[in-house]
């Protein structure tokens, strides 16, 4: 029965895992803008949502550190690319503020998407086992 329960629920749990560090990814890129030769990361997030959807779950994330994940490897089990420059640059930063802000506009608003589904399913089956 509890298995029931939880399984409708580990989807969305591993999209916001993968939420989170795609966002963290964001963030990373945003920090280093002014970071002279930094090469911009991406994550393609249906891909990597794919791929912790295969059986692995939310620990596809690799761990360098016990509450880290790593920086150069893998998201969920597909690898960070390089963001394509946008234009180039002197000093061969490859950031785009633009894009930045709105990846990240653009995930906090699908993050906060996902919270509200799973806060939504939790109160749903609160309500059908209490019965009210």
């Amino acid at each position: 029965m509890l298995d029931r329960l939880t399984d409708s629920l580990n989807f969305q749990t591993q999209a916001l895992v993968l939420r989170s560090e795609r966002q963290r990814v964001i963030a990373s890129n945003i920090a280093n803008a002014d970071t002279p030769g930094y090469q911009a990361r991406e994550m393609d997030f249906a891909a990597a949502l794919r791929a912790a959807g295969g059986g692995q779950g939310a620990s596809a994330l690799s761990a360098t550190q016990a509450g880290h994940s790593s920086a150069g490897g893998t998201a969920g089990g597909t690898a960070l690319t390089y963001a394509a420059p946008a234009q180039t640059n002197l000093d061969s930063n490859t950031v785009d503020m633009d894009r930045e802000r709105a990846a990240f506009a653009d995930n906090a608003v699908h993050y906060e998407a996902t919270l509200r589904f799973i806060n939504g399913s939790v109160r749903t089956m609160l309500s059908a086992i209490t019965g009210q």
